[in-house]
């Protein structure tokens, strides 16, 4: 019956002094809350941007393939 006890016992100092971990928390979960939907705001730009098809690996390149490859704009001046 002892250990239950020391088990039971309240070894978390006084719960009632302060009072600053309820707004802390919920300070944490409210910027989590927010980071969490930039985040998602920001990837779903960035999912938006991608083409719809990417070129397939086992097709040869073209030549305007090559040229995108190459460097965009400068390659064509060259030309």
């Amino acid at each position: 019956m002892h250990a239950l006890q020391i088990l039971a016992e309240n070894n978390f100092g006084d719960t009632r002094s302060g009072g600053l971990a309820g707004p802390m928390g919920l300070l944490i979960i409210v910027l989590l809350a927010i980071a969490t939907v930039l985040l998602i705001r920001n990837m779903t730009a960035r999912i938006r941007r991608l083409p719809a098809e990417f070129p397939d690996p086992d097709k040869p390149a073209t030549s305007a393939d090559e040229r995108d490859l190459a460097g965009g704009p400068e390659s064509e001046s060259r030309l």
